[in-house]
């Protein structure tokens, strides 16, 4: 398995993919509401994606027809924007990516539209939480399965939440998606040693119920068999050449989460 290494040059650029795929994600996630079509938030991204120097990495990919994925509900990835007005208590998931210069950055997050269902809302906490504990697990001299054995673990943890199988994180630099695929589960202590200059895309998925799904008519929206609603949350990370962590789609660079782990980030991407 060939993971590519990026420079600190690299990685600098990266993070400017990252920022505006974080400040995009903002403002999408600042114009959901109820009332509002999935195909005006990819409209906003889009348009932002431009204004800030960047091109969409998702419209085009494999024919993807748009410039963010917009999932609600039992929807968990990969929903295609359309007409659909999001509704009050919707679950809505938003996963966007763009590229600068050649070098790609690649976020998402969940929601839920007032009015805020506890359970639901717990279950959104989970994914996200299980996220940047995998973050942390991956950090230099670790071993790749390590994240998502830290995930899984948390995870089961919390609750019975069902983690998806088939999807899961990827590397990430010169394209979109790269070797290796992270799964989200697993034993700990398999795989390749992470080094400095890797970069890779954490992406929890859970459901509400079963792990299973099956993709629509359309081949790409993913929803659970089951019909229980879902999260999905995801930060692009890096090991900086200082042997730290960084992470590339975090305003911060993740040093507010990473340091209830006792991670301290890299200085050298702020």
């Amino acid at each position: 398995m060939a993971i590519q290494i990026k420079t600190l040059d690299q990685l600098q650029t990266m993070r400017k993919a990252g920022l505006l795929v974080r400040n995009t994600l903002e403002l999408v996630r600042a114009n959901i509401k109820a009332g509002i079509t999935t195909s005006a938030l990819d409209a906003i991204a889009d348009a932002n994606i431009k204004r800030g120097g960047g091109t969409s990495n998702f419209k085009g990919y494999h024919g993807y027809p748009a410039t963010i994925c917009v999932s609600v509900n039992d929807e968990i990835v990969h929903g295609i924007p359309g007409e659909r007005m999001i509704m009050p208590g919707d679950i809505v998931s938003v996963d966007c990516g763009a590229v600068i210069d050649g070098w790609h950055g690649d976020a998402a997050f969940s929601m839920i539209v007032d009015p805020v269902d506890e359970k639901r809302q717990m279950m959104l906490d989970v994914c996200e939480e299980s996220m940047w504990v995998g973050i942390a697990a991956g950090k230099v001299g670790a071993k790749l399965s390590d994240i998502g054995h830290a995930i899984e673990k948390y995870t089961n943890e919390q609750g019975k939440y069902g983690i998806l199988r088939e999807y899961g994180g990827h590397g990430i630099g010169t394209a979109m998606h790269m070797e290796p695929h992270i799964f989200n589960y697993g034993k700990p202590g398999h795989g390749p040693t992470i080094e400095v200059g890797m970069v890779f895309a954490i992406e929890p998925m859970i459901t509400m119920g079963s792990e299973k799904t099956k993709v629509l008519a359309d081949n790409w929206t993913v929803v659970t068999v089951d019909k229980s609603h879902g999260s999905h949350f995801e930060n692009t990370y890096c090991i900086a050449p200082d042997g730290k962590p960084f992470v590339l789609t975090a305003l911060d660079g993740g040093k507010s989460e990473l340091a209830r782990f006792g991670v301290e980030v890299s200085t050298l991407l702020s």
